[in-house]
């Protein structure tokens, strides 16, 4: 009877990471709509503002413990500006300025730019798969952006890898300050120190946010974005996490910019150059080979 609760438990979680693939995955297509009509700083801080409630709402239902120590408060702190906040509002600005098939998928690059900072900062080893994917990867971008410079420099490429870099030194900065605060505790706290940088930037770059007329599509894309795409799936990710293979919750993370890309096309009628394909495969791959490898335990995942 204990086996098959706990292979229950097991294999609920599992359905859960696939979920949450598909759910961080159409955040991003939420985000291209409702940018439609509000503005990136006042959508990022009404989103991060929606998810700190619904998260902290599931939490206290489920009777979880959201204190982290004061020595560790700094640490979470500055985590959260890099994880969250600069991840969040400079991925709308890629959005804004590209399209969001080739936004998700630069972004996605974060596990190479984690494994070199892994390696400045943790001292690991850049064996010969982080190799590969590090050649990879740079090939694949290479690919992907190489024929977006005829029209000018992509402003929006920019964007997503400093996305992809903010996410990668906001995780392994994490690991190097050695902070041990529990997961689901340090998801809320970033949450709120993100809410706090971005509701900042909005007061200095767009003001105090003015009612205005917004589509019913923007307005069911940000309630998603801040219900589903933020709060719940940061509780949801928080609550399986070490209850799954590292396997397959990388698995699960790496489903985002499949459901990204996939959508983009489906949904947003965005249609990929051959280019494109080439590009996405080699950085797929890339991050596949770094995400997968034995004994590596997944990055966090913002979104």
């Amino acid at each position: 009877m204990g086996q098959d609760k706990a292979g229950d438990t097991v294999s609920g979680a599992r359905a859960l990471v696939v979920l949450l693939g598909f759910v961080w995955g159409f955040l991003w297509i939420a985000t291209a709509i409702a940018l439609h009509d509000i503005q990136p700083w006042t959508l990022r801080t009404v989103g991060i503002a929606g998810g700190t409630i619904t998260l902290l709402t599931a939490a206290r239902l489920a009777g979880a413990d959201l204190h982290v120590p004061k020595r560790e408060r700094i640490h979470v702190m500055v985590g959260s500006f890099f994880n969250l906040a600069a991840f969040h509002i400079l991925g709308a600005y890629a959005q804004l300025n590209g399209a969001t098939s080739r936004t998700v998928v630069i972004s996605y690059s974060m596990p190479i730019w984690a494994t070199l900072f892994s390696v400045l900062l943790l001292r690991e080893r850049l064996d010969r798969v982080r190799i590969v994917a590090f050649a990879l990867c740079v090939a694949g971008l290479a690919i992907l952006i190489r024929p977006l410079f005829s029209n000018g420099v992509p402003v929006f490429v920019f964007y997503s890898l400093a996305a992809a870099i903010g996410w990668a030194f906001g995780t392994v900065y994490m690991k190097w300050m050695r902070v041990t605060v529990p997961p689901l505790a340090n998801a809320f706290w970033q949450l709120l120190f993100s809410f706090i940088f971005l509701a900042s930037g909005m007061l200095i770059f767009e003001g105090v946010p003015h009612p205005h007329p917004v589509s019913v599509k923007s307005a069911l894309a940000l309630g998603y974005i801040a219900i589903f795409g933020v709060g719940l799936a940061h509780f949801l990710w928080w609550s399986i996490n070490g209850k799954v293979s590292t396997v397959t919750a990388s698995i699960g993370a790496l489903l985002v910019p499949v459901i990204g890309v996939t959508g983009s096309a489906v949904i947003l009628g965005e249609r990929p150059t051959s280019s494109d394909i080439i590009g996405f495969a080699l950085i797929f791959a890339a991050a596949a080979s770094v995400l997968l490898r034995p004994a590596v335990k997944p990055p966090m995942t913002p979104d």
